[in-house]
Formats: C-alpha cells, structure tokens, sequence
C-alpha cells in the first residue's frame, strides 16, 4: 500500500488534470497502521534489513505527503493508528467523524511514535502531544479537532455530499477546499470524560524533564486517587522503558526541527529498533501484544531508571555499518508556503 500510494502522488504531482487528492479507508478504518508483527516475523528470521527499507518507503511518502504542492484531504472515518497517521496528519486537510479513533499505541510495543509523529505530535499546544505519544491515548473525533490532529469534523453520513462538492469544486486553492469542507462541518462537543478536560495536569506533569519526572508528578498529584491519573500512571508503567525515553526525547527534539529533520531522526532510530542491538523490546512487545497475545512483556531493561542515557543516545546515533546510508528524502520543487513551513 505505501509502495503504491507513494507511486500515486508523484503521478499525480505531474498531472495538471488533478487538483487535490483525497485519501480514504475502506471498512471500518481509514488505517490501522503498517504491519509490524510482519516486520518481526522477518528479525526474528534474522533479516532486520526488511524492516528497514521498509520503514525508508513509509517515510519517503510521508515526506512527500508534508511537502505536496497539491491539498490531500484525508478523510478519518474510522481508525488511525500509526502508520495511519503518518499517511494523513502530514496532509493539509484531516477530516475527523463521530467514527474516528486516533492513537499512537507505539510504547506499548517496544517501538516509538514515528511516522513523522515526533514533528506533529510536538505542536499540538502544551504538552498534550508527549501525553498522546506516551501512553498511546485513544482520541475521539472532537479530541482531534480540539487539538489539531483533524481540521475539520464532518458527520459521516455527510461525508458522500462532501466528496461530491470536493469534486465539483475542481480547485487547488485551499481556500476553496477549506470553504467547500466547512459547509459540511461543525464543532462537536467533547464528551464529559474526555481527557482534554485533564489538560491543566497533562500541562503540568508531561512538561517535565524526565519520564521518572512524569510520574513523580503525576504520583504527587494522584492524592485524592484519581481514576485516570491512577490509569495513566499504570500506562505509562507497562510500556516499554527504553521506549518512553527514547519518545521523549524524540517529542522534544521535533519541537526544534522540521518535518525533514524529524523523519530522518526517526529513522536512524527505527534500525536501531529492529536490529536489537541496544534492546529486543520491540520484537518481545509485538510477541506479547500482537502473536501470543498474553499481554505480558518482559522488557529488558524491566525498570526506567535502568535505562541509561548511553543507551538512550545510541538510538540517535548514525547506523554503524559501511553499507546502511541514512534516509534520502527527495529533492522537492515548486512548494507551496504551507509545505515550506514545514521543512
């Protein structure tokens, strides 16, 4: 799917004839993210390496979405995890539903939000981004629109009509295509339990220095035993330590870099992820999440605090081998100052 899509958007940037590009799912998800338990399946045969050019196309295409000189409209009709969200959060247009479901599950799988996540997660407003990135929130339509995720929400059953008036536009101006989806839109209310409504605490304790620091305040302010601090904070110790160090750190690198930096940051991490030289947690947190399913991973480090910040600078380290090149994004042309301000 990457290897066609990235095929699409290059035709299409030639083609005079396409004016904008709209990205959907079919089912139930708009995209549930890349299939990493295959990616395993071929480490565990010794053949990290497929892995990896794997994750050099998803990145190229991500690249290339950030910087398209065409609008895409993606359109989150169901779920967006990972993968799902590298191919429509770099796109101008995300339009969220009552159907959307958002999450970067990443930590819980002895991986990192990449994708590019470590450039949008980073400017969403405050630090909501290190919270979504960290314990791999599930965020609702209106959560998305709320922070930035999503610009536009759109009721599913409207959702034909607006592709329809999408197509009769027949413009590229993304003043038109935002006024064209506005007719269709509105601002939906957050639930009463939603965790934006936890922003003030999210603001406080994932604005720390360190994931130890993190939870410490969150400890501190967990002393009337609130339920979703107390949630939050079991999250966050489930997930892979060496994974939460090196997201935290990812997050906070991509709020100085741009989406270009980002990504091949993200890369150079992600072999050093499937080769499993520093840690093996990746291929252990996908046996135990996704192959045997007993959801219950032995990370190794087992505690944050043995995670040290050696091990931690490793990840962002040049791949140590004479035939591994870091990523190449391509050259791009005739960009528009959306795409700009992103590099």
């Amino acid at each position: 799917m990457v290897s066609r899509l990235l095929e699409l958007f290059i035709a299409c940037r030639e083609d005079s004839t396409v004016k904008l590009l709209i990205l959907k799912g079919k089912g139930r998800a708009f995209c549930a993210g890349g299939d990493v338990a295959a990616v395993v399946r071929d480490i565990t045969q010794g053949n990290w390496r497929s892995g990896a050019s794997y994750f050099r196309k998803e990145f190229t295409l991500n690249y290339v979405m950030a910087t398209y000189s065409k609008p895409q409209v993606s359109i989150l009709n169901g779920i967006v995890m990972g993968g799902g969200a590298g191919a429509s959060v770099h796109g101008r247009f995300r339009v969220a539903t009552e159907n959307s479901l958002f999450s970067m599950p990443e930590t819980a799988l002895g991986l990192f939000p990449d994708v590019g996540s470590s450039y949008y997660l980073s400017r969403i407003p405050g630090f909501f981004g290190e919270y979504v990135g960290l314990t791999g929130a599930r965020l609702d339509g209106a959560e998305m629109l709320a922070c930035g995720l999503a610009t536009h929400f759109v009721p599913s059953e409207r959702l034909s009509l607006l592709e329809e008036a999408l197509c009769k536009a027949d413009s590229s101006d993304p003043a038109v295509i935002s006024s064209t989806i506005s007719q269709f839109s509105h601002v939906p209310q957050l639930k009463k339990n939603s965790v934006y409504y936890r922003l003030n605490i999210i603001n406080k304790c994932f604005s720390r220095r360190t994931i130890e620091d993190i939870i410490g305040c969150l400890e501190i302010e967990n002393n009337e035993k609130d339920e979703w601090i107390t949630s939050t904070i079991q999250t966050l110790r489930k997930a892979s330590p060496t994974s939460l160090k090196i997201s935290l750190r990812s997050i906070r690198e991509g709020r100085l870099q741009g989406v270009g930096k980002c990504l091949i940051r993200e890369f150079r991490m992600v072999c050093h992820v499937v080769r499993g030289e520093i840690s093996k947690d990746f291929v252990e947190g996908c046996r135990a999440m996704l192959l045997d399913k007993d959801r219950n991973p032995k990370w190794n480090p087992a505690k944050i605090e043995d995670v040290s910040e050696e091990m931690v600078d490793r990840y962002f380290s040049r791949l140590d081998k004479d035939d591994w090149e870091d990523l190449e994004l391509p050259v791009r042309s005739n960009l528009t100052a959306h795409a700009i301000a992103k590099l």
